[in-house]
């Protein structure tokens, strides 16, 4: 019982690496690697653009605050 189990394991094992090594002799697709390296840099500059217009849309809220006299810039004497 215990030595066709084994066997049994083994040859699971042996199926399993064989789709692996498979696996790993295709060649890569050149479309699938250009269309993932444009969605990488896509996203990536979809991320560097929100964190512009984060800044941007926070200097304009300062300049504004600024410009209504709500905050100043200069110390108050005590």
């Amino acid at each position: 019982m215990i030595r066709k189990t084994r066997i049994l394991v083994q040859r699971e094992v042996m199926a399993a690496s064989h789709k692996v090594a498979h696996a790993a002799y295709n060649r890569p697709s050149i479309l699938k690697e250009i269309i993932y390296g444009i969605m990488a840099g896509l996203a990536a500059g979809f991320l560097w653009k929100m964190h512009h217009w984060n800044n941007q849309r926070r200097t304009k809220e300062f300049y504004d605050l600024l410009e209504r006299g709500e905050i100043s810039v200069v110390l108050k004497d005590e």
